[in-house]
């Protein structure tokens, strides 16, 4: 078990959360208190980077809907990054890779255009 790292940065189109470390039912708490800081305008776009990530099990994947839902609220975007193959494929495996847009790095990320409008 590793203990979740989280890093936060702001970049030009708004928060850029790096993740290092399990994202499981012990960590995932962190990360929700780690979104409790932010705070998300409308337009911005929120960047999980999860490149670092090196376990992720359902609690993890619920935290990151935790974000999408904060990112909605704020009538901000979100985005992952550098998502690990073994958590694409549980993102795809429970439907969630047709609701977070998947980069495969952060700068990818933010460069990108913003998805159809807000989040719902």
């Amino acid at each position: 078990m590793s203990a979740l790292r989280i890093t936060i940065r702001v970049a030009t189109t708004g928060p850029v959360l790096e993740l290092a470390g399990d994202l499981d039912y012990d960590q995932a708490p962190r990360l929700r208190q780690a979104l409790e800081t932010l705070s998300l305008q409308p337009g911005q776009r929120l960047v999980m980077d999860l490149s670092r990530i090196q376990f992720c099990d359902s609690s993890g994947i619920t935290a990151l809907v935790v974000a999408r839902n904060l990112a909605a609220g704020a009538r901000a975007d979100i985005a992952l990054a550098g998502v690990p193959g073994n958590t694409v494929r549980i993102l795809r495996i429970v439907g969630l890779d047709k609701v977070f847009p998947l980069h495969p790095d952060v700068d990818t990320a933010v460069a990108a255009r913003p998805t159809t409008g807000p989040p719902c």
